[in-house]
């Protein structure tokens, strides 16, 4: 049974946006996070964790990005998060 044409996205700008966002996006997002965490926890911890959860947490954004209406909107989304958790992992560096 194929999709309802209702439901998918009509514009290859749109699509374009929503699968670079959910691939590069969401990577960039789940390894920040771990940076951050690992600059002001232990790192040995961080790492061996980040193993497993930087995965679930790229796989939950890559859903996230694709449940969103506008791609652009999600990569907005996506490269503010990116920049809170630079700040965060370079003051946390600085320690």
């Amino acid at each position: 049974m194929p999709a309802n044409k209702k439901y998918l996205t009509p514009s290859p700008w749109q699509r374009f946006a929503k699968i670079t966002a959910a691939i590069f996006g969401g990577l960039i997002v789940a390894i920040l996070f771990h940076l951050a965490l690992a600059s002001w926890f232990n790192h040995a911890a961080v790492i061996i964790t980040s193993t497993f959860s930087a995965f679930i947490l790229w796989a939950v954004l890559m859903v996230v990005a694709f449940l969103g209406k506008n791609g652009w909107r999600v990569w907005g989304i996506y490269l503010l998060a990116s920049l809170v958790l630079f700040v965060i992992f370079y003051f946390g560096n600085q320690v």
